[in-house]
């Protein structure tokens, strides 16, 4: 005989399902990176209901986002050992639940954005999760090896629509921040991939160590890694920042070239996994770096 859960137990254990749908770790790397928009676009302190409620409503939405994402990609999750624990991938939360929960709170996001922050942050986050929903998830990440390289573009949203929030305006400093997470995001990305590339080839995902092999693959590493530091010198160059943060740039961009270089020449998944993990800490210190310069 089996105790049936109490109800208390079992709507905790549903809610949990849903909130899993989320991805509530990359959720709150967006936020964080929309709150160095926020932060790097003001002068002083960012009023309050612009923090609160944009940071809100731009979670809620990304939120969203990934939701409809898992939905789309359930039975591609289903084959990696990577997702297959993911609520939908595993029947734990249905289709339709799914795009109720999606629409909900997706649509508090968008209303948080529209009264409390401003039209234009509201719309540009909509672009950005139409971008990452539909455009990146059923489009193209089935369709080219480079999906991830155009993807990234939604993925690199967060600190414009926080600029966004503060100023009402998309000005040449949030396409900095645009600029170096998207070019930041296939070296990112392709490391990951190159340790669970058996994972990807079963998935059936057109992923670049797939379709072109590991070398090709870390060649484009290394590539992107150097357009990346060359990229991270813009801030300083334009004005934005200054001698602080291109220490740090140039020191954080070092490490990473290190890393992509020894990737390239004597692969092994410990190190793609090494280089993965410093990738997410080398972008979360550059932001870091670039807040402390702007306060200095």
């Amino acid at each position: 005989m089996h105790a049936h859960p109490s109800p208390i137990a079992a709507w905790r254990y549903q809610a949990a399902q849903y909130y899993a749908l989320t991805k509530p770790r990359v959720v709150m790397l967006a936020a964080f990176c929309a709150l160095i928009g926020m932060l790097l676009a003001s002068e002083g302190m960012v009023p309050w209901p612009i923090l609160v409620f944009g940071t809100l409503g731009i979670s809620l939405l990304a939120g969203a986002g990934f939701a409809f994402n898992c939905l789309i990609e359930r039975n591609i999750d289903a084959r990696m050992s990577r997702t297959r624990a993911r609520p939908l991938a595993r029947g734990e939360v249905g289709a339709a639940g799914t795009i109720v929960f999606a629409g909900v709170i997706g649509g508090l996001g968008a209303w948080m954005l529209y009264a409390f922050v401003n039209p234009l942050t509201m719309w540009l986050t909509l672009a950005t999760f139409v971008g990452y929903a539909v455009i990146y998830t059923v489009i193209l990440k089935p369709a080219t090896p480079q999906n991830i390289v155009i993807g990234g573009a939604s993925g690199a949203m967060p600190p414009v629509l926080g600029w966004a929030a503060v100023a009402n305006d998309v000005t040449a400093q949030a396409l900095v921040l645009f600029l170096i997470i998207f070019v930041w995001t296939p070296p990112h990305f392709w490391a990951l991939a190159l340790y669970r590339v058996e994972d990807y080839r079963k998935s059936g995902l057109p992923m670049l160590p797939v379709t072109h092999g590991s070398e090709f693959t870390r060649l484009n590493i290394l590539l992107y890694t150097l357009l990346l530091v060359a990229t991270t010198v813009l801030p300083y160059l334009i004005g934005m920042s200054g001698v602080f943060y291109l220490l740090a740039a140039l020191v954080l961009g070092g490490l990473f070239l290190v890393y992509a270089w020894y990737l390239w020449r004597d692969y092994s998944d410990a190190l793609a996994r090494k280089t993965f993990g410093f990738s997410i800490f080398y972008l979360a210190a550059l932001f870091g770096a670039l807040l402390v310069d702007h306060y200095l």
